[in-house]
């Protein structure tokens, strides 16, 4: 069975807001569901996301329910982000890469988190208040058509999100179209 565009779309936008239903609730855990996000400060290196590159320390020094497990790696180890300059994530899910680059980008930068789905977008914002980002705001929109004015970002980092879009092409046109010049 082959699936329109449509409908791969609105897919993937219901597993998604399940999933942040389910473990980006502010009193449920993904513990329950073998999930990794809630491993005690000595888990092994070896668990969920430290295996997909992410250090103990900073899956430790998340807010409760960012790192809902559905990324493929990184972002933030291959990113050459700065101090001062603007990140844009594609699909933040529960905002584990933005927060993290917040980190990078310090105070005077500013990332912002796209997301599609509602309920990601609500979770994710729960979390940047609850832990302090006072420099990471979360919008509503699709990778294939950005709420974004040209050229008004540094850096854009996706983890496992572009590999969702029905067509890829729309949305590296829409990277292009955000990023300052040298971005």
């Amino acid at each position: 069975m082959t699936l329109s565009k449509e409908e791969m779309k609105k897919a993937v936008l219901d597993r998604y807001a399940a999933i942040a239903r389910k473990r980006g609730a502010p009193s449920e855990s993904c513990c329950s569901e073998g999930g990794t996000c809630c491993e005690p400060a000595d888990a092994p290196v070896d668990s969920g996301s430290a295996r997909l590159g992410y250090s103990l320390a900073e899956l430790r020094d998340l807010p409760a329910g960012a790192d809902m497990g559905l990324g493929s790696g990184n972002p933030i180890t291959h990113a050459d982000m700065k101090e001062g300059e603007t990140v844009l994530d594609l699909g933040s899910g529960g905002g584990i890469d933005c927060f993290l680059a917040a980190k990078k980008v310090r105070e005077t930068g500013n990332v912002i988190g796209v997301d599609m789905t509602d309920d990601m977008l609500d979770a994710a914002r729960r979390n940047a208040e609850s832990a302090g980002f006072d420099n990471v705001e979360f919008v509503k929109g699709e990778i294939e058509e950005l709420p974004l004015e040209d050229a008004s970002v540094d850096v854009v980092i996706s983890n496992c999100v572009i590999n969702l879009a029905p067509e890829k092409k729309p949305v590296y046109g829409e990277i292009a179209r955000v990023l300052r010049p040298g971005g």
